[in-house]
């Protein structure tokens, strides 16, 4: 049975020991390559025996480098930029290359636990021995301690601040006491944390400046140019049409480019080349959206049209990327669209199909 979603470590398998093969640089404790290898995996390139490794990451070289760097000392790594910027999947590719294992993961929310990073407890085992190694549930963090993998903690900054701060004790002594048996897991080298963090989210909760001292920080840009956009976005809407099966042809480059297009201006506030000045929408407008509006668009023309993007088939996606707020966002969009929409002889068919949705 084919899962709906592999791990980085499963579907990019081949390119992984393809570049471990090739590897003939040092490699730190317990890592799977060296940081070399490890930001060649992240960029891309081809190899000494000409395999063609993807690029992961499409942008600045320096701040992968800087990031896969950073795993090397004892200061871990916060991924830190807008949403959409790419952190998750940054911090996945990261720790599969490093660890062979990007499972190690703790999700930040506003109801996550003590517990969630530092132990449980089998409560049926604790009423009936007590205390004991057996009744201890192992977090991820604990895992990654003891065998020394790097472990990825999402959205730090969704947590409450005290949960948080729980943090401290592993970061800066790379040990987690357990009082309750009076002892302590130890972490071993190879050991490391990513996090990733945002700060568009209404739920933030701003990191301590002694938990920020533990961390090193990358923050992760939009992109610099539309091309680079049209790529990440075409990059990644082919492995996903590819992961998901959908019956549906990749979306010519014409497409994606009009989407990402609209994206830009709005997000920037200003058309292409500056000449109108635009109201910019609630929502983030990020390049992830943006490849969401294209798979939207691609699961419609797969099942319910000719398996060819269309501008009816992505309108539905646009429109509900953009208008977030029904009242505020309305009036965004409604303006943009007649100013600058309707005077584009190539966006005439948006135009239209975006007339046509009632929100």
């Amino acid at each position: 049975m084919s899962t709906l979603r592999q791990h980085a470590e499963q579907q990019f398998a081949e390119e992984l020991s393809e570049i471990k093969a090739q590897d003939s640089g040092s490699k730190p404790a317990n890592w799977a390559m060296s940081p070399q290898a490890v930001v060649t995996y992240l960029m891309g390139g081809t190899l000494k025996n000409k395999f063609k490794v993807t690029p992961k990451y499409i942008g600045d070289q320096r701040l992968m480098e800087i990031a896969v760097a950073t795993l090397t000392t004892d200061r871990a790594l916060l991924l830190y930029g807008i949403p959409g910027t790419g952190k998750s999947w940054v911090s996945e590719h990261i720790a599969a290359a490093v660890s062979g294992d990007s499972t190690m993961l703790i999700q930040g929310t506003a109801g996550t636990s003590e517990e969630a990073i530092r132990y449980g407890w089998n409560y049926a085992k604790l009423l009936s021995e007590g205390p004991s190694e057996a009744a201890l549930v192992e977090t991820p963090m604990i895992r990654g301690m003891k065998q020394g993998k790097t472990v990825r903690i999402e959205e730090l900054t969704r947590m409450p601040s005290d949960v948080q701060d729980t943090l401290i004790t592993v970061l800066s002594e790379k040990m987690m006491p357990v009082p309750e048996l009076n002892t302590e897991v130890q972490a071993v080298r190879g050991f490391n944390v990513i996090a990733t963090a945002n700060n568009r989210d209404k739920g933030v909760n701003e990191l301590s400046s002694a938990l920020k001292r533990r961390f090193n920080t990358v923050i992760l840009p939009t992109p610099n140019t539309a091309e680079e956009e049209v790529e990440i976005v075409t990059t990644r809407v082919a492995s996903q049409l590819k992961a998901l099966e959908l019956p549906a042809e990749v979306p010519v480059l014409k497409e994606i480019q009009r989407i990402v297009t609209i994206f830009r201006e709005l997000r920037s506030g200003s058309t292409k080349y500056g000449k109108i000045k635009l109201k910019s929408p609630t929502a983030t407008m990020s390049t992830a959206e943006a490849i969401s509006v294209v798979n939207n668009g691609l699961a419609l023309a797969a099942h319910f049209g000719n398996g060819k993007l269309s501008a009816q088939d992505v309108a539905s996606g646009l429109v509900g990327a953009v208008v977030k707020d029904p009242v505020q966002d309305a009036v965004v969009w409604k303006e943009y669209m007649e100013t600058v929409i309707k005077t584009r002889e190539d966006y005439r068919d948006i135009y239209r199909a975006c007339k046509d949705i009632k929100f």
